[in-house]
């Protein structure tokens, strides 16, 4: 019966698409990275990932142009990802010492929160300047990295630390990552922030449900550092839950849009936009 609901909720549009527009942070961070593409005219892009992700980002960044590639370090999204792209999808190792792609291959290379999941987080910055073409772009996102925000004393408080979320550390905050990317010979020359408190701290409520109830209690094998539902099996285990949040998505929303009062205040996510 549960199945047959989440079966009718996403017979019009793939679920990972209907997920997409229930989402907050996720629409923020496309929208964010819309502003700094621009441009893809006859170019060569590969967005790399790290779990977290079901396709949907890729599926709107695809929208905006380009010829893309795609990978992604956390091989449990793969089949879900390559079902809605119809393309495929490369698995990342994170112990090897390289991508799997030529040397000035792309024009743009975006990685979506990927570097705190990482021992090596130089290492992968050092890769995607290779695989850049001369004069290419590198844009990278992550969590910011400073402890002392408000939001992120609420997480470690109630324990959604950032093992919960398999990271490896906090994140960059935009200084940090701007120096990550200096020292693979990088210029960085733009960034920008988005998910500010009241985001962030609707964002936790979801995901600290999910991880401490829901995850518990679903039959689709939920694995360590996986805060949302990432795969179809996983949705439907916790349909009815995801069918109550979605009738009371408006009021998140609204309320995710006190965040315009924080006109001076940097987001919990970074991206900067950097060239070879």
């Amino acid at each position: 019966m549960q199945h047959s609901r989440i079966e009718r909720m996403t017979r019009r549009r793939p679920w990972q698409l209907r997920m997409f527009d229930k989402s907050l942070k996720k629409k923020l961070k496309a929208r964010a990275l819309q502003k700094h593409i621009g441009n893809l005219q006859n170019s060569e892009c590969l967005l790399i990932t790290c779990g977290d992700n079901n396709g949907a980002t890729n599926h709107y960044l695809r929208q905006l142009g380009g010829n893309w590639t795609w990978g992604d370090f956390d091989g449990k999204c793969i089949p879900e990802m390559e079902l809605l792209l119809e393309d495929t999808v490369h698995r990342l190792d994170d112990t090897a010492s390289y991508l799997p792609f030529g040397d000035q291959k792309f024009d743009l290379v975006v990685s979506i929160d990927v570097h705190e999941h990482l021992q090596d987080p130089a290492q992968l910055t050092r890769d995607l300047y290779r695989i850049l073409k001369s004069g290419g772009r590198a844009i990278v996102t992550t969590p910011n990295g400073n402890e002392r925000k408000l939001a992120v004393r609420i997480k470690h408080f109630i324990g959604m630390t950032p093992d919960r979320y398999g990271h490896r550390r906090l994140g960059f905050d935009i200084p940090d990552l701007e120096a990550l990317l200096t020292s693979a010979s990088f210029t960085p020359y733009s960034s920008s922030s988005y998910s500010k408190f009241f985001t962030e701290i609707l964002e936790l409520l979801i995901n600290s449900v999910y991880v401490k109830l829901l995850a518990k209690r679903s039959s689709a094998k939920v694995e360590q550092g996986t805060i949302a539902p990432v795969t179809r099996n996983q949705l439907n285990s916790v349909g009815t839950s995801y069918k109550i949040y979605s009738l009371a998505y408006p009021l998140f929303w609204a309320i995710s849009q006190l965040d315009r009062l924080l006109v001076f205040s940097r987001g919990y996510a970074v991206i900067v936009e950097a060239r070879r």
